[in-house]
């Protein structure tokens, strides 16, 4: 008798994340297609069963074990007070490579300084459990109301203040609010559930899922650069480049050039071509890195 398939189930985020995700998946070497009436993705891996979750809701479903791991905020993780296996950390959101804050915010003109000024308010927001708790610990008592959506919006006829989510705060100026303090800095995990975890199949494809993930988020900032430089400017040239590691130098069939092959952050790459150029280099080249696994 045949032995039973391994399928290792996984939640993705659906909503904010879901785009950003399926990027890095992509990256990564996994592709996954979505169907707008499933919220059950395809995968190019018959060992991974994909499932879209909200990312609010995936601690819970991964913690009953309805699914052995999923990608969520580590807002969400807290907020369900889920007791899951963080496996990683995978620094990126829905606008870019950064983590997002959870802030308590104002109207401009509201006599609301500080934390101790919530005492007595009405606050709106979808992080009820974990403001609630935050609020405890720091001696406050305030009414927390969970919020559906357009949080921004609530002050000050609904609430006197908001805990909200934000990566650029361009929403709050836009609505007129000011932010009174961060309560919390939240990235994107990668977790598991416990039991799962402990299963050898199961935790050893989560490992390589999640080595190839970090891969392709080293690779985001990051650009190769190739370049032949004489022998008289390999002192000075490699004195410019802050790789990774070491540079890889080879010899050229061309009697005094070498070939010089280096990883640097993207942001440095407008500033060092015209240096590199300047001092000797030729032939430069510039290309993107997939993955870049340490």
């Amino acid at each position: 008798m045949a032995g039973k398939k391994k399928v290792l189930k996984l939640g993705l985020p659906k909503g904010s994340l879901q785009e950003s995700t399926i990027k890095l998946f992509k990256k990564a070497g996994y592709n996954i297609t979505v169907s707008h009436r499933s919220y059950y993705p395809s995968i190019d891996d018959p060992e991974i069963q994909p499932m879209l979750i909200r990312a609010q809701e995936m601690a819970r479903y991964v913690e009953n074990g309805i699914l052995d791991c999923g990608l969520t905020g580590y807002d969400w993780i807290l907020e369900q007070n889920a007791n899951v296996k963080e496996v990683a950390e995978l620094n990126y959101a829905k606008e870019g490579l950064r983590p997002v804050r959870w802030v308590v915010a104002v109207p401009e003109d509201s006599k609301i300084k500080s934390l101790k000024d919530l005492n007595g308010k009405r606050i709106a927001t979808e992080l009820v459990g974990f403001t609630k708790r935050f609020l405890k610990k720091q001696g406050i008592k305030a009414i927390v109301d969970f919020s559906w959506g357009a949080t921004e919006v609530k002050p000050p006829h609904l609430a006197d203040a908001i805990v909200e989510l934000t990566e650029t705060g361009t929403s709050l100026r836009a609505n007129n609010l000011r932010v009174v303090e961060t309560v919390l800095v939240s990235t994107t995990r990668f977790i598991a559930n416990r039991k799962a975890w402990k299963e050898p199949w199961k935790r050893e494809k989560m490992e390589n899922i999640v080595t190839l993930l970090r891969g392709a988020l080293e690779a985001e900032e990051r650009v190769g650069l190739k370049m032949n430089v004489p022998e008289k400017s390999l002192k000075k040239i490699l004195s410019l480049l802050p790789a990774m590691h070491s540079p890889t130098i080879s010899q050229l069939t061309d009697k005094g050039w070498y070939d010089i092959d280096v990883v640097i952050e993207e942001r440095l790459v407008r500033d060092l071509i015209p240096k590199l150029k300047k001092e000797g280099a030729t032939g430069i080249v510039e290309y993107q890195l997939n993955k870049v696994i340490p």
